[in-house]
């Protein structure tokens, strides 16, 4: 019996419907992780109509990101990591820190 599956090419659909491989989730997430030019990228392709799996990769990206900055400012507000700081730094928090720490 034949298996209906062997006829099939990942690569023999249309070009917005290719798959990405896992070399391509690498290179983007490399890409994304540079910082300015990473988030330009991000919500570049989270908007694209290219290629449909580049575009929820970035997508989901763009989300895990937002709701990263949104936990950190309410981390900030409350008070939160200003503790964490000084429970991991003590009293010598580093100057590049010491601008999210309030006296």
């Amino acid at each position: 019996m034949a298996n209906h599956f062997s006829e099939f090419d990942p690569f023999d659909v249309p070009p917005e419907y290719r798959p990405l491989g896992a070399w391509a989730y690498i290179g983007y997430s490399l890409l994304f992780s540079i910082p300015i030019l990473g988030f330009i990228f991000t919500v570049v392709f989270s908007f694209s109509g290219s290629n449909l799996n580049r575009r929820n990769y970035a997508r989901m990206h763009l989300i895990l990101t937002i709701l990263a900055v949104i936990l950190l400012l309410v981390m900030y507000f409350t008070g939160t990591l200003t503790q964490a700081l000084t429970n991991a730094y003590g009293d010598s928090i580093p100057s590049y820190l010491s601008w999210l720490v309030r006296a």
